[in-house]
């Protein structure tokens, strides 16, 4: 990897302690993670290394480039306009790098704090673009930019380093991506400024596709399969038409590309935990592991096979929308599980109050976790949480699906389609001391709506929009219209079942069907 010299500002905040580091991988791994190393029990998940767990940690679209928009950002999708993975979707353009990027939590971490900053793996989707200024583009508050050109790869892909185009081929020993981060991450930690405080943003694509592993891993988990939960493989009755869609049972060759699909993606993990592993012991042999943050989560969630959907993410269920966060630092207690609804908006704003930064300063949806993380009595908490998403088809036919029609896409296996145009969606998830639910509107001709208790149904199998009290239905309806317009503080309003909610019958589904394509026209 490359040797970086360090450079930084003098710190301008309260620092709160001297060393930071975030870790965000690129997804988690349906079901419980696996013993690393063949059960040995060595790196990351074993390590000592966790402190508290966040056991729902929500984003708030399950897809790349919107939700790693929010981590950046700490705002929901209708405040970035971050709607897809393309350009003409806000990702990496031009827009977003003039209105947005200079307000992510990195560069106020730079400019307003005096951090050193460095970051490393993939960004964006389309980051690279050449019509959005290409590799030579170092987005503000960066001092150290290792970024890859557009998505995920392992092998014969480019880097931008600080600007400077970096070709890299198919030898395991000097090109495995992970591999390269990793190297990279270690230069850093070994010449960075002693004098200033560091954060470090380390973004690998595993276990993002292709699912290349190391060669020394390809061998790893053969006896491990996809979780059989009571929604796998059964038909999603009661849903959207395109869930219903979904071909049941699976053919053997479908559930057979996901059960490979997911040890692939557990194979490639096994790097992940080698990385952080070697960050670890690095920060251990610096003294500086006691006085250092680590933050360890996802951009989205996948699902192998649920309501016999093959593999991909973007859907509005729980194994879509739910990932992991883990974290360490001073002042956690060892050993802690937190239930509180935790979104990855909250990410950004939690590394500026561990900085000292003004939070009333920004513009920021989210909320600091810190008092979560501390274990601070009486905490004040949201109950609920917002979850959009903006569909995509193609205006063409698939050749290879030629029954199928236009304005679908991602029509593989088996011709079973993961998203359309009308897979436009808001939702609102609940969670309170008597109520545990979501409620989600569609975009379409019907404005079909999917509401479910998770409480009685954890799997999301029956839909109880036609069964639900109409009272608890209204009021869901008009939170969610309420936090489809928030932006900042009124993003943190009492939700349905708080003390503090008021509810106004008079706006009862009013524009009912419209909040989502403004949500759209909004964003382009």
């Amino acid at each position: 990897g490359d040797r970086v010299s360090p450079r930084g500002l003098r710190p301008s905040c309260p620092a709160k302690g001297a060393s930071r580091w975030a870790s965000s991988g690129e997804r988690s791994c349906f079901g419980e993670p696996p013993r690393l190393k063949g059960g040995e029990g060595r790196g990351f998940f074993s390590h000592a290394l966790i402190n508290i767990l966040i056991n729902l940690l929500y984003v708030p679209s399950a897809l790349c480039c919107p939700s790693r928009a929010s981590i950046l950002t700490g705002k929901y999708p209708h405040n970035h306009h971050v709607v897809n993975n393309t350009l003409e979707g806000n990702c990496s353009s031009k827009l977003w790098q003039k209105i947005q990027e200079p307000y992510t939590f990195p560069a106020l971490l730079k400019t307003m704090c005096g951090y050193q900053t460095f970051f490393a793996g993939k960004y964006l989707n389309e980051y690279g673009a050449e019509d959005a200024g290409g590799v030579g583009h170092v987005p503000p508050g960066w001092s150290f930019w290792y970024a890859l050109e557009k998505n995920s790869k392992y092998y014969n892909y480019t880097l931008s380093v600080n600007g400077k185009a970096r070709r890299h081929g198919e030898n395991y020993s000097v090109d495995y991506l992970t591999d390269v981060l990793a190297n990279m991450s270690l230069d850093f930690l070994e010449y960075k400024s002693n004098f200033e405080p560091f954060f470090m943003m380390i973004s690998t694509p595993a276990p993002h596709s292709p699912w290349t592993a190391a060669p020394q891993y390809t061998k790893s988990f053969q006896n491990v399969s996809a979780p059989r939960n009571s929604n796998f493989n059964i038909h999603g009755k009661n849903k959207h038409w395109l869930i219903r869609q979904a071909k049941t049972p699976m053919t053997n060759s479908s559930i057979q590309f996901l059960d490979d699909a997911y040890r692939k993606r557990w194979q490639t993990l096994l790097s992940v935990d080698d990385l952080i592993e070697k960050l670890v012991k690095k920060l251990e042999l610096n003294g500086e592991l006691d006085n250092t943050y680590i933050f360890y989560t996802s951009d989205n969630g996948f699902h192998t096979g649920q309501f016999s959907l093959p593999i991909d993410k973007r859907q509005l269920y729980e194994f879509d929308i739910k990932v992991p966060l883990l974290v360490r630092g001073p002042g956690i207690k060892p050993n802690q599980t937190n239930k509180m609804l935790v979104a990855n908006i909250d990410l950004g704003p939690t590394i500026l109050d561990i900085a000292g930064y003004d939070l009333n300063k920004t513009q920021m949806d989210g909320m600091s976790l810190l008092p979560l993380l501390r274990g601070d009595k009486n905490v004040t908490w949201r109950s609920d949480f917002l979850v959009e998403y903006q569909g995509e088809g193609y205006n063409g036919s698939d050749p290879t699906c030629p029954g199928l029609g236009p304005g679908v896409t991602h029509c593989f296996p088996d011709c079973v389609c993961e998203d359309s145009y009308n897979n436009t969606y808001a939702c609102v998830r609940t969670l309170s001391t008597s109520w545990d639910l979501q409620y989600c509107e569609f975009d379409d001709r019907e404005v079909f709506v999917e509401v479910y208790n998770l409480t009685a149904d954890p799997h999301q199998i029956n839909n109880i929009a036609k069964t639900i009290d109409q009272e608890i239905l209204e009021k869901m309806n008009y939170r969610l219209m309420m936090l489809q317009s928030c932006s900042g503080a009124t993003c943190r309003t009492p939700g349905v079942f708080d003390p503090g909610y008021r509810f106004d019958p008079r706006l009862m589904f009013s524009n009912h069907g419209v909040r989502a394509r403004r949500f759209s026209a909004q964003s382009l």
